[in-house]
């Protein structure tokens, strides 16, 4: 068992969001291996952005945001980050 008591992230992750489906928020969860601008954005099946989540730089490390789907129709939706 390691020491340590912070995991940093070796690279770039986007984790799969929770709840899948989700009724009407959702959590993204993503990982940084250094400081640098994020961007996370929604897109709705045709590829169009609906929404921007993050936009801003972020420190090393794991970080969430929610979305709340209350505006949108029902329907399948990316997350690009």
């Amino acid at each position: 068992m390691s020491n340590n008591k912070f995991i940093f992230p070796m690279e770039y992750v986007l984790h799969n969001v929770y709840p899948n489906p989700f009724n009407p928020v959702t959590n993204i969860i993503y990982g940084l291996s250094e400081y640098t601008n994020v961007q996370i954005v929604i897109l709705d099946f045709s590829g169009k952005q609906v929404e921007s989540l993050v936009n801003e730089f972020k420190a090393v490390g794991y970080h969430s945001v929610d979305w709340n789907a209350d505006d949108y129709p029902s329907g399948v939706y990316f997350v690009k980050m």
